[in-house]
């Protein structure tokens, strides 16, 4: 169990989108202090907040938002690229998320272990994707990239008392997939979901009704997961 109420917690990418809505959550929360990073610092009007610059791609600035938020007893993972689309598009574009999506979780992870540690084990939560298991190209490559990395620091988290949790979802309505047309969830909705399952101590969550049914296909053969291909 983790709780919510009087903790400490590092949101990044936490000013817009779902990264806001997990923010207001904490705090209805009761939550002490959130730390909510932005790609440049920013005032907040809610003593509770603090808005630290961030920039997941850059091992200075992380190790700064690490020995600044050295209070910290819950670290998420929100941050996340979309700039490439089939595995085939633009190998910069596929470098750029692998390296916010995968690498900025792994950096993020190590910075902050120790000081979970320190503050009695805390808890990390990842948010993950329904890309981490239904392939389309890069960014859903480097989302399942982020879910093996997920299983990892739970194994290696799990001597220091640090729960690890992954969050799986759908589309959600932010301004990441403006384009999309098909439903999206709302972020308040994932936000609450996330955090009930941070809080029962959850390993995995798994948000929406497609992002079920999609874990359940996992077993079968590649043929049922992309019936494109019997085409």
């Amino acid at each position: 169990m983790v709780d919510i109420s009087g903790a400490v917690v590092v949101v990044t990418g936490g000013t817009r989108g779902l990264g806001k809505a997990i923010v207001d959550e904490l705090l209805a929360r009761g939550a002490a202090k959130v730390y909510a990073t932005s790609r440049s610092a920013k005032h907040s009007t809610d003593p509770r907040i603090v808005v630290p610059q961030l920039e997941v791609t850059d091992d200075s600035s992380v190790d700064a938002l690490a020995a600044l938020a050295s209070d910290a007893t819950i670290v998420i993972n929100n941050a996340a690229l979309l700039s490439s689309h089939g595995i085939l598009d633009d190998f910069d574009a596929i470098r750029a998320d692998f390296e916010a999506n995968v690498l900025g979780v792994i950096r993020v992870s190590r910075a902050f272990s120790p000081v979970l540690a320190r503050n009695g084990g805390g808890a990390l939560l990842n948010m993950l994707s329904v890309a981490s298991w239904l392939h389309g190209g890069g960014y859903s490559a480097s989302k399942a990239a982020a879910w093996a990395v997920t299983n990892s620091l739970r194994l290696e988290l799990h001597q220091q008392g640090t729960t690890v949790t992954g969050v799986h979802v759908g589309y959600i309505d932010t301004d990441m997939v403006k384009h999309v047309t098909e439903p999206k969830n709302d972020p308040a909705h994932v936000a609450r979901i996330a955090l009930d399952g941070l809080e029962s101590g959850a390993a995995e969550v798994l948000v929406d009704e497609i992002t079920r049914e999609t874990k359940l296909k996992l077993a079968d053969s590649p043929l049922v997961m992309y019936p494109q291909l019997t085409d």
